[in-house]
């Protein structure tokens, strides 16, 4: 159909420790386009659509220590074929995206919890 996919499949943990997240660097799908500190965007470019995703981390002044990210996408259609493409994925990714978050923090906080446990065994 024209659409780009992530090409050989690699381990997560391998592709993860190979990541710098630096642009132009690639993780699975996504080319990494923009860094800052606070901000990466990820994302795609098709002859049917451009795909963007934003993840911005942003600190609770009130709470100090607390932080809040803000993940935003967006998506330009090149032709009438990605309009079409997008049109079934759009409900999907509206119920798959929050699951997949879920998932990743869940990832996160495993691994900040084992880091912890292997400190204060030390």
């Amino acid at each position: 159909m024209g659409l780009k996919t992530s090409g050989k499949t690699k381990s997560k943990k391998e592709l993860i420790d190979k990541f710098t997240c630096e642009p132009n660097e690639r993780l699975g799908l996504f080319k990494v386009f923009y860094k800052t500190e606070h901000e990466v965007i990820l994302g795609e470019d098709d002859k049917h659509l451009d795909f963007r995703i934003s993840l911005l981390k942003t600190n609770d002044l009130e709470n100090k220590g607390s932080n809040f990210l803000t993940i935003s996408t967006t998506v330009q259609f090149n032709n009438w074929f990605g309009k079409l493409y997008f049109l079934p994925v759009k409900p999907f990714h509206k119920l798959i995206v929050p699951i997949m978050l879920k998932g990743i923090i869940k990832e996160i906080e495993s691994d900040i919890d084992n880091l912890q446990e292997q400190k204060s065994n030390r």
